[in-house]
Protein backbone atom coordinates (compact mmCIF):
# COMPACT_ATOMS: atom_id res chain seq x y z
CA UNK A 1 0.00 0.00 0.00
CA UNK A 2 1.38 3.39 -0.96
CA UNK A 3 1.58 6.32 1.44
CA UNK A 4 -1.71 8.23 1.53
CA UNK A 5 -1.20 11.98 1.23
CA UNK A 6 -4.23 14.11 2.09
CA UNK A 7 -3.98 17.60 0.62
CA UNK A 8 -5.77 20.83 1.45
CA UNK A 9 -7.09 23.01 -1.35
CA UNK A 10 -6.20 26.22 0.47
CA UNK A 11 -2.48 25.33 0.37
CA UNK A 12 -2.57 24.92 -3.39
CA UNK A 13 0.78 24.02 -4.94
CA UNK A 14 2.79 24.35 -1.73
CA UNK A 15 4.24 20.85 -1.13
CA UNK A 16 2.31 19.51 1.84
CA UNK A 17 0.30 16.61 3.12
CA UNK A 18 -1.59 15.23 6.09
CA UNK A 19 -0.60 11.57 6.37
CA UNK A 20 -2.29 8.75 8.26
CA UNK A 21 -1.19 5.19 8.88
CA UNK A 22 -1.36 3.87 5.31
CA UNK A 23 1.83 2.96 3.49
CA UNK A 24 4.23 2.16 6.32
CA UNK A 25 6.24 -0.84 7.48
CA UNK A 26 5.37 -1.04 11.18
CA UNK A 27 3.36 -3.94 12.58
CA UNK A 28 1.20 -4.85 15.55
CA UNK A 29 -0.50 -1.95 17.30
CA UNK A 30 1.78 0.37 15.30
CA UNK A 31 0.79 -1.19 11.96
CA UNK A 32 1.35 1.23 9.12
CA UNK A 33 3.17 4.53 8.87
CA UNK A 34 4.07 5.13 12.52
CA UNK A 35 6.59 8.00 12.68
CA UNK A 36 6.72 8.35 16.47
CA UNK A 37 10.26 8.23 17.82
CA UNK A 38 8.72 8.31 21.29
CA UNK A 39 6.78 5.10 20.73
CA UNK A 40 8.02 1.62 21.58
CA UNK A 41 7.95 0.65 17.90
CA UNK A 42 11.03 -0.76 16.19
CA UNK A 43 13.41 2.16 15.65
CA UNK A 44 14.39 1.08 12.13
CA UNK A 45 10.73 0.80 11.13
CA UNK A 46 10.04 4.31 12.41
CA UNK A 47 13.02 5.71 10.50
CA UNK A 48 11.85 4.01 7.30
CA UNK A 49 8.34 5.36 7.83
CA UNK A 50 9.70 8.87 8.28
CA UNK A 51 11.75 8.49 5.10
CA UNK A 52 8.69 7.30 3.17
CA UNK A 53 6.54 10.12 4.52
CA UNK A 54 9.04 12.79 3.52
CA UNK A 55 9.57 11.28 0.08
CA UNK A 56 5.82 11.19 -0.53
CA UNK A 57 5.39 14.91 0.16
CA UNK A 58 8.73 16.63 -0.46
CA UNK A 59 11.24 14.37 -2.23
CA UNK A 60 14.80 15.36 -1.44
CA UNK A 61 13.88 17.57 1.51
CA UNK A 62 15.30 17.13 5.01
CA UNK A 63 12.71 16.27 7.63
CA UNK A 64 12.57 18.55 10.67
CA UNK A 65 10.47 17.57 13.70
CA UNK A 66 10.27 18.62 17.34
CA UNK A 67 10.11 17.11 20.80
CA UNK A 68 6.49 18.15 21.27
CA UNK A 69 5.42 19.10 24.78
CA UNK A 70 1.93 20.68 24.37
CA UNK A 71 3.37 24.18 24.68
CA UNK A 72 2.64 27.48 22.88
CA UNK A 73 6.26 27.69 21.74
CA UNK A 74 7.07 28.29 18.05
CA UNK A 75 10.64 28.29 16.78
CA UNK A 76 12.40 29.37 13.60
CA UNK A 77 14.20 26.59 11.72
CA UNK A 78 17.20 27.25 9.47
CA UNK A 79 18.57 23.69 9.18
CA UNK A 80 17.71 20.14 10.15
CA UNK A 81 18.58 19.18 13.72
CA UNK A 82 21.45 16.76 14.28
CA UNK A 83 20.47 13.28 15.41
CA UNK A 84 17.76 13.34 18.06
CA UNK A 85 18.53 16.90 19.19
CA UNK A 86 15.01 18.09 18.68
CA UNK A 87 14.08 21.21 20.65
CA UNK A 88 11.13 21.18 23.03
CA UNK A 89 8.46 23.17 21.18
CA UNK A 90 5.17 22.68 19.34
CA UNK A 91 5.44 24.76 16.20
CA UNK A 92 8.13 25.56 13.68
CA UNK A 93 8.47 28.05 10.84
CA UNK A 94 10.99 28.56 8.07
CA UNK A 95 11.83 30.51 4.95
CA UNK A 96 14.42 27.96 3.81
CA UNK A 97 13.71 25.71 0.82
CA UNK A 98 14.64 22.07 1.20
CA UNK A 99 13.27 21.61 4.72
CA UNK A 100 10.12 19.56 5.39
CA UNK A 101 8.48 20.76 8.58
CA UNK A 102 6.78 17.87 10.35
CA UNK A 103 4.21 17.75 13.15
CA UNK A 104 3.26 14.47 14.82
CA UNK A 105 -0.25 13.82 16.12
CA UNK A 106 -2.51 11.06 17.38
CA UNK A 107 -5.75 13.00 18.06
CA UNK A 108 -4.32 16.51 18.56
CA UNK A 109 -4.73 18.99 15.73
CA UNK A 110 -2.04 19.51 13.07
CA UNK A 111 -2.10 22.92 11.39
CA UNK A 112 -0.09 23.77 8.28
CA UNK A 113 0.50 27.41 7.31
CA UNK A 114 1.86 29.17 4.25
CA UNK A 115 2.42 32.62 2.84
CA UNK A 116 3.73 31.52 -0.54
CA UNK A 117 4.24 35.07 -1.78
CA UNK A 118 6.61 35.74 1.11
CA UNK A 119 8.18 32.27 0.93
CA UNK A 120 7.35 31.43 4.54
CA UNK A 121 5.73 28.27 5.92
CA UNK A 122 4.81 26.92 9.33
CA UNK A 123 3.45 23.87 11.10
CA UNK A 124 1.86 23.62 14.54
CA UNK A 125 0.82 20.89 16.96
CA UNK A 126 -2.37 22.22 18.49
CA UNK A 127 -3.65 19.91 21.17
CA UNK A 128 -6.10 21.48 23.59
CA UNK A 129 -3.28 22.69 25.87
CA UNK A 130 -1.26 24.24 23.05
CA UNK A 131 -4.29 25.79 21.38
CA UNK A 132 -5.56 27.16 24.69
CA UNK A 133 -2.10 28.49 25.50
CA UNK A 134 -1.61 30.28 22.16
CA UNK A 135 0.42 28.05 19.84
CA UNK A 136 -1.60 29.26 16.83
CA UNK A 137 -0.90 32.90 17.58
CA UNK A 138 2.77 32.16 18.26
CA UNK A 139 3.14 30.46 14.89
CA UNK A 140 1.58 33.38 13.03
CA UNK A 141 3.84 35.83 14.88
CA UNK A 142 6.93 33.74 14.09
CA UNK A 143 5.98 33.70 10.41
CA UNK A 144 5.52 37.47 10.44
CA UNK A 145 9.02 37.83 11.89
CA UNK A 146 10.29 36.10 8.72
CA UNK A 147 8.41 38.46 6.43
CA UNK A 148 5.01 36.82 6.09
CA UNK A 149 1.90 39.02 6.05
CA UNK A 150 -0.93 38.05 8.33
CA UNK A 151 -3.39 38.76 5.52
CA UNK A 152 -1.38 36.55 3.20
CA UNK A 153 -1.13 33.50 5.47
CA UNK A 154 -3.41 30.55 4.71
CA UNK A 155 -3.94 27.65 7.10
CA UNK A 156 -5.15 24.06 6.83
CA UNK A 157 -6.40 22.06 9.80
CA UNK A 158 -5.78 18.34 9.44
CA UNK A 159 -7.16 15.11 10.91
CA UNK A 160 -8.01 15.45 14.60
CA UNK A 161 -10.35 13.95 17.13
CA UNK A 162 -13.92 15.07 16.43
CA UNK A 163 -16.49 16.44 18.87
CA UNK A 164 -18.48 13.19 18.78
CA UNK A 165 -15.39 11.28 19.92
CA UNK A 166 -13.96 13.73 22.46
CA UNK A 167 -15.60 13.48 25.86
CA UNK A 168 -14.36 15.83 28.59
CA UNK A 169 -15.29 16.50 32.20
CA UNK A 170 -16.77 19.48 34.01
CA UNK A 171 -13.38 20.89 35.04
CA UNK A 172 -12.22 20.88 31.43
CA UNK A 173 -15.36 22.73 30.33
CA UNK A 174 -15.03 25.29 33.13
CA UNK A 175 -11.43 26.07 32.17
CA UNK A 176 -12.55 27.17 28.72
CA UNK A 177 -15.78 28.83 29.80
CA UNK A 178 -14.03 30.96 32.42
CA UNK A 179 -11.39 32.05 29.90
CA UNK A 180 -14.00 33.24 27.39
CA UNK A 181 -17.79 32.93 27.63
CA UNK A 182 -17.96 32.41 23.86
CA UNK A 183 -16.07 29.12 24.22
CA UNK A 184 -19.37 27.56 25.25
CA UNK A 185 -20.12 27.06 21.54
CA UNK A 186 -17.39 24.41 21.31
CA UNK A 187 -19.10 22.15 23.85
CA UNK A 188 -22.27 20.10 23.71
CA UNK A 189 -23.87 18.07 26.47
CA UNK A 190 -22.87 14.45 26.78
CA UNK A 191 -23.38 11.98 29.59
CA UNK A 192 -24.25 13.43 33.02
CA UNK A 193 -21.38 15.68 34.09
CA UNK A 194 -19.66 15.27 30.73
CA UNK A 195 -19.34 17.31 27.55
CA UNK A 196 -18.29 16.74 23.95
CA UNK A 197 -15.54 19.13 22.88
CA UNK A 198 -15.03 20.45 19.34
CA UNK A 199 -11.23 20.78 19.22
CA UNK A 200 -11.17 21.36 15.46
CA UNK A 201 -13.72 24.16 15.73
CA UNK A 202 -11.79 25.75 18.59
CA UNK A 203 -8.53 25.74 16.61
CA UNK A 204 -10.28 27.23 13.56
CA UNK A 205 -11.69 29.98 15.76
CA UNK A 206 -8.24 30.78 17.15
CA UNK A 207 -6.89 30.98 13.60
CA UNK A 208 -9.67 33.35 12.57
CA UNK A 209 -9.16 35.49 15.67
CA UNK A 210 -5.51 35.78 14.65
CA UNK A 211 -6.57 37.59 11.49
CA UNK A 212 -6.35 34.70 9.01
CA UNK A 213 -9.12 34.78 6.45
CA UNK A 214 -8.38 31.65 4.39
CA UNK A 215 -8.71 28.59 6.61
CA UNK A 216 -9.62 25.06 5.60
CA UNK A 217 -10.63 22.33 8.06
CA UNK A 218 -10.61 18.81 6.65
CA UNK A 219 -13.17 17.45 9.13
CA UNK A 220 -11.49 14.05 9.52
CA UNK A 221 -11.92 12.20 12.83
CA UNK A 222 -8.83 10.28 13.94
CA UNK A 223 -10.66 8.34 16.66
CA UNK A 224 -13.42 6.80 14.54
CA UNK A 225 -11.26 5.66 11.59
CA UNK A 226 -8.77 3.04 12.88
CA UNK A 227 -7.81 1.82 9.41
CA UNK A 228 -6.72 5.29 8.38
CA UNK A 229 -5.43 7.09 11.49
CA UNK A 230 -3.66 6.51 14.77
CA UNK A 231 -5.49 7.69 17.90
CA UNK A 232 -4.16 8.02 21.43
CA UNK A 233 -7.64 8.01 22.94
CA UNK A 234 -8.75 4.97 20.96
CA UNK A 235 -5.60 3.08 21.95
CA UNK A 236 -6.22 4.02 25.58
CA UNK A 237 -9.83 2.83 25.45
CA UNK A 238 -8.66 -0.43 23.94
CA UNK A 239 -6.00 -0.89 26.63
CA UNK A 240 -3.22 -1.17 24.05
CA UNK A 241 -0.53 0.47 26.20
CA UNK A 242 1.07 2.47 23.38
CA UNK A 243 0.09 4.09 20.11
CA UNK A 244 1.40 5.20 16.75
CA UNK A 245 1.79 8.77 15.55
CA UNK A 246 0.98 10.20 12.13
CA UNK A 247 2.73 13.13 10.53
CA UNK A 248 1.71 16.31 8.71
CA UNK A 249 4.30 17.92 6.45
CA UNK A 250 4.89 21.16 4.58
CA UNK A 251 7.91 22.36 2.60
CA UNK A 252 9.10 25.13 0.31
CA UNK A 253 10.19 23.91 -3.12
CA UNK A 254 13.60 24.98 -4.35
CA UNK A 255 12.01 27.10 -7.07
CA UNK A 256 9.72 28.97 -4.66
CA UNK A 257 7.22 29.30 -7.54
CA UNK A 258 4.05 28.33 -5.73
CA UNK A 259 2.18 31.57 -5.10
CA UNK A 260 0.02 31.29 -8.19
CA UNK A 261 -1.23 27.88 -7.09
CA UNK A 262 -2.78 29.08 -3.87
CA UNK A 263 -6.55 29.08 -3.65
CA UNK A 264 -7.56 32.72 -3.89
CA UNK A 265 -3.94 33.82 -4.38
Amino acid sequence: MSVEVIAAKVLGAVPHGFLGRRGGVSSGIFAGLNVGLGSADDRDAVRENRRRATAAVAPGAELVTLHQVHSPTAIRVTAAFEGDRRPHADALVTDRPGLALGILTADCTPVLFADASAGVIGAAHAGWKGAFGGVVEATVAAMEALGARRTGIVAAVGPTIARKSYEVDEAFFRRFAEADAENDRFFSNGRPGRYQFDLEGYVVARLAASGLTRIEALGLDTYSDPDRFFSYRRATHRGEGDYGRQISLIALPASGEVAAGLDGG
